[in-house]
């Protein structure tokens, strides 16, 4: 990024400032640009600083970075790692593969999906133990880990304002009934 067309800007700025004061100002103005360049361009290098520190807060776990070379900024930006998405939908992918046709959902979800009928993809990050024991639900419940998810999702948000939906079992030992009660 050449800096020299901002510098010279400002310089031609300062001259037309000048010219309203006379030619005692005029000449001042002309004896204070040259010294004044090296101040300009630290101070444009210390906005493309803070600029690129606040892209960085917004772009993380990319960045970007502002490097000097000669007298010309210039911006490296490094995005962050495609590599991680494109595994997760790998991943994804096996794991509906190997998930078996997935049951009809409960009412209250069905209504939920007719009424809008669009879909919308998030990414969902997990830690390890809590995903082992989704998937685990979800084999247990004969549906993805998806189907799971949003039957999941829906029935919390079903619930009234501090009553927690919660999965009980009833019945005598091996003999019991599961679901989801409110």
């Amino acid at each position: 990024m050449n800096l020299t067309q901002y510098v010279d800007q400002l310089r031609q700025e300062l001259a037309v400032a000048a010219e309203a004061g006379g030619d005692e100002a005029r000449a001042l103005a002309e004896r204070l640009t040259a010294p004044l360049e090296s101040a300009a361009r630290l101070t444009l290098l210390n906005a493309l600083s803070a600029a690129a520190d606040e892209i960085t807060s917004d772009l993380a776990p990319g960045s970007v970075d502002l490097r000097l070379r000669g007298l010309d900024p210039e911006f490296v930006v490094t995005l962050p790692p495609a590599a991680e998405a494109f595994d997760a939908q790998a991943e994804y992918e096996a794991l509906m593969a190997a998930q078996p046709a997935p049951a009809p959902p409960p009412p209250a979800a069905a209504s939920d999906a007719a009424d809008d009928g669009a879909t919308a993809r998030i990414n969902l990050r997990l830690p390890a133990n809590v995903k082992a024991r989704v998937e685990e639900a979800a084999s247990r419940d004969g549906l993805s880990v998806n189907a799971w998810l949003v039957r999941a999702v829906s029935g919390a948000l079903d619930q009234p304002a501090g009553r927690p939906a919660v999965r009980r079992e009833f019945g005598r030992p091996g003999n019991g009934f599961t679901g989801w009660v409110r």
